[in-house]
C-alpha cells in the first residue's frame, strides 16, 4: 500500500542554466550559519544559481524578519518531524519543489536533514546535499546513527573546516571523497575600514559574539576579565549574543563584582557597528570549525585573541594576524589579552593584518563563486544513482 504519494520534481537538463537550488533550515535567526545562508541568498548571480529557501517553522518574529524577500519561501511550519502534520508538509515541500524545477536541495541542522534529504530522494531531486558545519562533540549516539542514515543518502556533505571533514568520515565511515570541504566567507564590505584599535586610550573596550552557550567559554572570559580587571581600571569587557546560558553567566558576573565591567548585550542586530567599538576581539570557544565570528573580526579589523580549535589557526597565524592560545587555559587566555594591553603598536599591526588577510583569501564573493562552479559541476557529472 503506497502511504504517501509525491510528486517527482520536474528536472530539465543538467546542463541548463541557471541551477535551482533550495536551501533547507529549520528556521532563520542572527547566528553564524544562518547568516552565512542568507548572506549566499542575496549574493549568488543569478543567472548561475536560482536559490529557494524552506523553512521547517518560521513562525517566529526573528524568522519572519529575517526572511529574504528575493527567492521563492516556503515555511512549513512543521514544530515536530514525528506527527501527522509532517506528512502534509512532506506533500507540501515536494510540490514546492516541483514548482521552483528544483535540481539541488541542500540542508542544514539535524532536522531538516532528518526531514528533507530522504523526502529529496524519494521525489528523485537530481542532487541531495547535507551541511554538517561542526565536529559532532555534542551528538548523542541517537543523533550518531540518525546522521549515518542521512548520510548515505545525501550526495555530498559539505563541511567548512578539514577537522570537521575528519570527524564526518571517522565517525559516519563515509568515503573521503563523498565529504567536501568549502569554507566560510565574510562580506567584507559590510566592515569597513574605522578606527583601528587602540589599547592606550583612557577606556579599552574587549568583547565577543557568541551564542550563551557552554562550548563558547564565556565563564571563562568572565574569570580572566575578573583578574584583568582588578589591575586595570581602563577595561571594559562586552558580550553580543543570546542564548540559555545568561542566568548562570550572569550570576558569575555579580559574583565576580564585575557588573558595570562585563556586559551581556544579548542579540545585536548590527554586528559590524559593535565591533567597531571594541579594541581586542576574543574567540574564547572550547570547540569551532570554521568561526563566522572569527571572520567577522577580521573583516573589522580588530586585535584578536584566540583558543586553538577548529580553523582558528589557519585563519589567524600566530602572531602575524593575531594571537592563538590553548583552549581552556584561562592563564594563556588572559596573557594574550594583556599582551595587546601592554602593546597598542601591536595591536594595531595584527589588526590591519589580520584585514588584509580575510580580504585576499576569505572574502564572500569568492566563497560564493566557488559554490556556484560546484553545483554547475555536480549536475553535469553526477554520481551513479
Amino acid at each position: 500500500m503506497r502511504l504517501l504519494s509525491l510528486p517527482r520534481p520536474a528536472s530539465r537538463h543538467p546542463a541548463s542554466r541557471p541551477v535551482s537550488v533550495c536551501f533547507v533550515i529549520d528556521r532563520l535567526s542572527r547566528a553564524g550559519t544562518e547568516t552565512q545562508l542568507l548572506s549566499l541568498i542575496r549574493q549568488f548571480d543569478r543567472d548561475r544559481v536560482r536559490p529557494s529557501l524552506c523553512l521547517l517553522n518560521g513562525d517566529d518574529s526573528e524568522s519572519r524578519r529575517l526572511a529574504p524577500t528575493d527567492c521563492p519561501t516556503l515555511d512549513l511550519r512543521l514544530p515536530r518531524l514525528l506527527s501527522v502534520a509532517a506528512t502534509v508538509a512532506a506533500a507540501r515541500l515536494a510540490m514546492f519543489w516541483r514548482r521552483n524545477h528544483v535540481h539541488v536541495v541542500q540542508t542544514y541542522f539535524l532536522d531538516s536533514g532528518y526531514f528533507a534529504v530522504p523526502l529529496a530522494r524519494l521525489c528523485g531531486v537530481r542532487y541531495v546535499i547535507r551541511v554538517r558545519n561542526n565536529t559532532g562533540y555534542w551528538l548523542t549516539p541517537r543523533h550518531r546513527w540518525l546522521g549515518r542514515m542521512v548520510g548515505r543518502l545525501a550526495q555530498t556533505t559539505l563541511t567548512n573546516s578539514e577537522d570537521a571533514r575528519r570527524a564526518v568520515v571517522d565517525a559516519e565511515s563515509l568515503s573521503p571523497d563523498r565529504v567536501r570541504v568549502i569554507e566560510n566567507g565574510v562580506d567584507v564590505r559590510r566592515f569597513a575600514v574605522g578606527r583601528p584599535p587602540d589599547t592606550g586610550r583612557p577606556v579599552v573596550r574587549i568583547g565577543t559574539v557568541a551564542n550563551l552557550r557552554p562550548v563558547k567559554n564565556i565563564d571563562g572570559l568572565i574569570r580572566v576579565a575578573a583578574d584583568i580587571c582588578r589591575d586595570d581600571d581602563r577595561v571594559q569587557f562586552e558580550v553580543a549574543g543570546e542564548g540559555d546560558e545568561r542566568p548562570v553567566l550572569t550570576a558569575q558576573i555579580r559574583d565576580a563584582d564585575l557588573v558595570t565591567r562585563f556586559v551581556l548585550r544579548g542579540s545585536v542586530a548590527d554586528v559590524p557597528s559593535f565591533l567597531d567599538t571594541l579594541d581586542i576581539a576574543v574567540l574564547p570557544s572550547h570547540s569551532e570549525s570554521m568561526s563566522n565570528a572569527l571572520l567577522e573580526y577580521m573583516g573589522a579589523g580588530r586585535a584578536i585573541v584566540a583558543t586553538d580549535v577548529g580553523s582558528n589557526a589557519r585563519l589567524i597565524r600566530d602572531g602575524r594576524e593575531g594571537l592563538i592560545v590553548p583552549a581552556g587555559d584561562d592563564r594563556a587566555l588572559g596573557g594574550a589579552i594583556r599582551q595587546f594591553l601592554n602593546d597598542s603598536d601591536l595591536a594595531r599591526r595584527l589588526a590591519a593584518a589580520a584585514r588584509q588577510r580575510v580580504e585576499m583569501n576569505f572574502d564572500h564573493q569568492t566563497i560564493v563563486r566557488r559554490l556556484e562552479a560546484f553545483y554547475e559541476a555536480v549536475l553535469m557529472n553526477p554520481p551513479a544513482r
